[in-house]
């Protein structure tokens, strides 16, 4: 699966109009119909395509994006296209959001039309990582031109900011798991001091970042890029903002996948306890398969010497970090976050027994590579904006908002899901509670009667994103709407797993429309 972002919710506002009396109704329609005509000038908008440009710093830095995929038209472009800062003022300011495409290879008749990805996050840069991981979606690309873009709020498409690299190195060290009143104070304290920071910083694109501002601007996208149908590839919270788009579009919905399911039904809350469930699911897996292969586990003697020595080594990493990258320490929140990084790929399963085993000798700099990658951090100290935008739309969308007393009441029940990821996922929790911007809603709207087949992909194994979200996900699309896939696999998602019964489902319906039979698993 391409880089682990994270996952999260919605809903819709009323209009002035639904509150005005009825002798005012006949202006107010005028004026919405001034507005629409205002917004149906930015579908008439032409892109420049160009050479793409290095990434930003808030796209996470790095090079111009690599060499073209093979086949003709392979190479990567760019484009800005313009969308409504405020949609429910359609006419007023703009804001850019950063686009990249890779043309067809195959003739105009084979050409089906646009393909656009969504990787997930929220906070995650479409525009990078899209090359990054280009040829593994190449085979879409006989019949689509494809597409990722940086949503609203990342990257190059009017970022949110909050802290300086300083200030973000020293945030994301802080103890992140409070075991007395003074931790929980300082805590707290110090994620009161980021929200208000995020609001100083970025005041005008906060209250624009929720999960439908970015449905309405793939329709947008849509429209410009001349489809008549929204072809669509989302993974991790991409499958949110494509039910989302399904639920306020079901009409302008074409062939959809959905990969790495968010549970659409959850609130946040319940989403955060699934999450431990599904990382200690993750980590009994990666314990259970390093003692089973035939040459000894360097990291344990069993599947619980495993676990159990990991749950030292944080414990111990509490009081007493241990020299990381210079000149930051390794510490328990660091160690976390490399280590749930690491679980969110079999692939990585390699990298977390390197880091144990180099952690347990004192040196923790694969852990806080591996924390860094899931932070957004560079080799050279500069973070992409991946943790701010992040929180934005993480708390523009959830409309509860969790202090202490709400951690403290379920922190049992988070710690019987896991025992090490429990507390770090209960106080996460708190992320919202003195946010600028209201939340929209306790979960995403994602019904959409009437809207074409959308495959959707559940992976039994998917720490991030458990399996159980799936089926939630294709039953409230709709009936006839949501096509379930099982994949008995590990990681977060099953597409770039390479099992070749997912490829050929997903390139059955992408490519030919063939929709498989519902409840087809794959292993």
């Amino acid at each position: 699966m391409p880089q682990p972002f994270g996952l999260r919710l919605r809903a819709a506002a009323l209009t002035a109009c639904a509150v005005l009396l009825p002798a005012l109704l006949a202006g107010c329609v005028e004026d919405q119909d001034q507005d629409r005509d205002r917004g149906r000038d930015l579908t008439r908008q032409e892109l420049d395509w160009k050479d793409c440009p290095a990434p930003s710093e808030d796209q996470g830095g790095g090079s111009a994006p690599p060499s073209p995929l093979p086949g003709p038209r392979g190479e990567w472009s760019c484009a800005t296209l313009k969308a409504p800062l405020d949609w429910d003022d359609p006419g007023g300011d703009t804001i850019g959001l950063a686009l990249i495409r890779a043309r067809s290879s195959g003739t105009s008749s084979e050409r089906i039309g646009s393909l656009i990805f969504n990787f997930g996050g929220p906070g995650g840069s479409g525009v990078t990582t899209l090359p990054a991981f280009g040829e593994e979606y190449a085979p879409l690309r006989t019949r689509y031109d494809l597409v990722s873009f940086d949503p609203r709020g990342v990257g190059r498409s009017a970022p949110v900011r909050c802290l300086d690299d300083r200030q973000l190195d020293t945030y994301l060290q802080q103890d992140a798991t409070p075991d007395d009143q003074a931790e929980r104070a300082e805590l707290l304290s110090s994620t009161k001091e980021f929200n208000a920071d995020c609001e100083e910083n970025s005041e005008r694109i906060l209250p624009h970042v929720r999960t439908t501002d970015a449905a309405r601007d793939l329709n947008l996208m849509r429209e410009v890029l001349g489809d008549d149908r929204l072809h669509y590839f989302g993974i991790s919270y991409g499958t949110e903002l494509g039910g989302v788009y399904a639920h306020l579009f079901p009409e302008k919905v074409g062939r959809a996948v959905f990969d790495a399911v968010v549970d659409p039904t959850q609130t946040p809350e319940e989403g955060s306890l699934g999450q431990a469930r599904g990382f200690q699911l993750a980590l009994d897996n990666y314990a259970e398969d390093c003692v089973s292969r035939t040459e000894e586990c360097p990291v344990g003697d069993s599947a619980q010497d495993v676990k159990d020595r990991i749950a030292k080594l944080l414990k111990d990493l509490d009081s007493r970090p241990i020299p990381g990258i210079f000149p930051r320490e390794l510490t328990q929140t660091a160690a976390t976050g490399g280590i749930l990084q690491a679980l969110y790929s079999q692939e990585f399963w390699g990298f977390l027994t390197d880091g144990l085993e180099q952690a347990y000798d004192g040196d923790g700099t694969i852990l806080m590579l591996l924390s860094d990658s899931m932070n957004g951090r560079s080799e050279n100290g500069e973070y992409s904006n991946l943790v701010e935008a992040n929180v934005a739309i993480n708390c523009a969308d959830d409309k509860p908002r969790y202090g202490p007393e709400d951690v403290e009441r379920e922190l049992p029940a988070f710690r019987s899901a896991s025992g090490l990821f429990g507390d770090y996922l209960a106080w996460g929790m708190t992320d919202c509670t003195d946010w600028a911007v209201p939340g929209a809603a306790d979960h995403p709207q994602v019904s959409a009667p009437g809207a074409a087949p959308i495959l959707v992909i559940g992976n039994t194994g998917d720490p991030a994103t458990p399996y159980e979200g799936a089926r939630r996900m294709a039953e409230a699309l709709g009936e006839g709407v949501g096509v379930e896939l099982t994949y008995r696999g590990q990681g977060h998602g099953a597409y770039t797993s390479g099992n070749r019964c997912v490829r050929g489902a997903v390139h059955g319906y992408l490519l030919d429309g063939t929709v498989p039979a519902a409840g087809t698993v794959c292993s």
